[in-house]
């Protein structure tokens, strides 16, 4: 079946979106020891739908979401190790300039403490 003119605006629309997004270069070790570089979104724009598949071990769904379009094959072609995966993330995190786990929501400070 043909796809519908809201179905091929959605997918143009989707594919601009991309074309806009920024891109932090990182390499990406496959599991033969090769590494190549691939193009990921920096880790501060990461969506929460994409950190709930990586939480479910949905790795491919992650890395789909977050690499450049052109660079998901290099992904799979290389097939990391969870090791290389790790370590992967922890450089995206990195050359991104955002420390994984830190957020920038409210401190809590003294003044909402309770006081007995």
């Amino acid at each position: 079946m043909p796809a519908t003119k809201d179905q091929i605006e959605a997918a143009r629309a989707q594919e601009a979106e991309a074309d806009d997004l920024e891109y932090v270069t990182v390499p990406l070790a496959g599991h033969d020891g090769v590494t190549k570089e691939v193009r990921c979104i920096p880790s501060g724009r990461w969506r929460a739908s994409t950190i709930r598949a990586l939480n479910s071990g949905d790795v491919d769904t992650f890395m789909e979401t977050n690499l450049h379009p052109d660079d998901f094959d290099v992904y799979e072609e290389l097939d990391p190790t969870m090791d290389g995966f790790g370590k992967f993330v922890a450089d995206v995190s990195r050359i991104s300039g955002e420390a994984l786990g830190k957020s920038s929501g409210r401190s809590r400070s003294g003044s909402g403490t309770r006081r007995s």
